[in-house]
């Protein structure tokens, strides 16, 4: 797998554990510590393609 379609791949799991984050938080009986997990994946997956991009 090239680094660019890497890179790809995970701007693609960022977006989706965005929209993950956004439904979590819609929900009346929201769980804090699920909406943490997926901001905490949503971070790592961020500072892996800022990694990867310089």
């Amino acid at each position: 797998m090239s680094v660019a379609s890497h890179i790809t791949e995970l701007k693609r799991k960022h977006e989706h554990l965005s929209s993950a984050v956004e439904a979590a938080q819609r929900r009346p009986a929201v769980d804090d510590l699920e909406i943490a997990e997926l901001k905490k994946q949503k971070l790592k997956l961020k500072e892996e393609i800022n990694r990867l991009t310089q």
